[in-house]
C-alpha cells in the first residue's frame, strides 16, 4: 500500500457489494496478501450472515467499521459496534452481523 486509503469509502463500497450479493457477503485485501506476514482485509457482511466457525492464522483483531457484529467461540462471545476493536481468540471462533457490517480484519501470520 503506498497511498492512503480511505476505510470510509471502502466499508461503503464493500457494504453495497455484500447486500446485493447471493451470500451476502463481500471483501477485499487492503494491506499484504496471502504471502505477507501481515495482512488486512475489510470484509463486509450482509445483517444475518456470518463467517462460521475458523481458527486464525495467527494473532488477529477485528475493528468494527459499520454496523453491529457479535464475535463468538463456544464458551464466550463480544458485541462490536463502529468504533470497537476485538482481539480475535485463539480457539475456534466464529463472526455473526445483526445489521449491516462492515470489518477490518488484522492478521499477522504465525511464523
Amino acid at each position: 500500500m503506498n497511498s492512503t486509503v480511505s476505510l470510509t469509502e471502502m466499508a461503503a463500497t464493500e457494504l453495497a457489494s455484500a447486500v446485493a450479493s447471493n451470500n451476502g457477503r463481500s471483501a477485499v485485501t487492503v494491506c499484504g496478501g496471502r504471502d505477507a506476514q501481515l495482512r488486512q482485509t475489510l470484509m463486509a457482511l450482509r445483517a444475518g450472515e456470518g463467517l462460521s466457525e475458523h481458527s486464525s492464522p495467527g494473532e488477529a483483531t477485528l475493528q468494527v467499521l459499520l454496523g453491529h457484529v457479535t464475535l463468538r467461540t463456544a464458551d464466550e462471545s463480544w458485541e462490536g459496534k463502529p468504533g470497537d476493536l476485538l482481539p480475535i481468540p485463539t480457539e475456534v471462533h466464529a463472526l455473526d452481523a445483526l445489521e449491516d457490517s462492515a470489518i477490518l480484519l488484522t492478521v499477522v501470520k504465525a511464523l
